[in-house]
């Protein structure tokens, strides 16, 4: 099996408009065992995304290394897939030709084309293939977007979020297909997000970051069977344990909107 990710000392800085640094990631760590589901979770604008990024090879690092199965990042590459938290499809383009869009910038669409229809079908958009963006719901955005990461068949599948926009029905069912597509594919997949239910549901192991500079405050193994009860007690303590560590269990805070 491939796809095994090791970060060795990654430190990244961006500078502002006015001259000021900002430094994003401190001195990361981080083993990514071939074939896992990891979570990346911590405070907003830690540097989560940052760290997907350069994994993906869109941020190099100012200091430090990543590799995929032993070999440098040094650029994006074909087999690290990207899915964004905005499905970002192209508006003009059908769902079958967003999602055959890369094979055809790598002049192998030809010999590739069933695997369009392949992923398609597994991702549940049979039917819709001819449809455009704005002719179908959200979550098919979203799963058309995972097929068009995943056609590529990368060893590993980056997810910024992806479900961040869908609403909680949508994002437990989407939850599901994406658990469905990394049991049968085989991939290694890295996920950032904010919600930790989230995050135990599908891990094998739950990253917490420290606010920014971002650096690994913990790794929590999540030893639970698949699949998982939201309400089973075991997944409750997983839960707490991970929010105390976010230094949230316990504290009234503030909502940013109201109903």
């Amino acid at each position: 099996m491939v796809g095994q990710i090791k970060i060795n000392n990654v430190t990244k800085s961006f500078t502002n408009p006015d001259g000021t640094v900002l430094k994003a990631l401190n001195n990361v760590n981080l083993t990514v065992k071939a074939g896992s589901f990891i979570s990346l979770i911590g405070p907003s604008g830690c540097g989560k995304t940052t760290l997907l990024r350069a994994i993906a090879g869109l941020n190099l690092p100012d200091e430090g290394q990543i590799y995929l199965d032993d070999e440098l990042v040094t650029k994006p590459g074909h087999e690290r897939g990207f899915a964004f938290q905005q499905a970002n499809l192209y508006p003009w383009l059908s769902v079958e030709k967003n999602i055959a869009f890369g094979l055809k910038a790598r002049g192998i669409y030809k010999e590739k084309k069933n695997d369009v229809n392949e992923y398609i079908e597994m991702v549940g958009l049979k039917g819709f293939e001819k449809a455009y963006p704005h002719q179908i719901s959200g979550g098919m955005n979203q799963r058309a977007s995972l097929a068009r990461a995943l056609v590529g068949h990368p060893k590993v599948l980056l997810l910024d979020e992806p479900l961040g926009a869908l609403d909680a029905f949508t994002r437990m069912n989407m939850q599901d297909e994406i658990l469905k597509i990394w049991k049968e594919q085989k991939m290694t997949m890295i996920m950032v997000t904010h919600d930790v239910d989230e995050a135990v549901y599908l891990s094998d192991q739950v990253v917490v970051m420290t606010p920014r500079p971002a650096k690994i405050e913990q790794i929590i193994d999540i030893e639970l069977g698949r699949p998982r009860s939201r309400g089973n007690s075991d997944f409750l303590k997983y839960r707490t344990r991970i929010l105390e560590i976010l230094d949230f269990a316990g504290k009234n805070v503030e909502p940013e909107y109201y109903l």
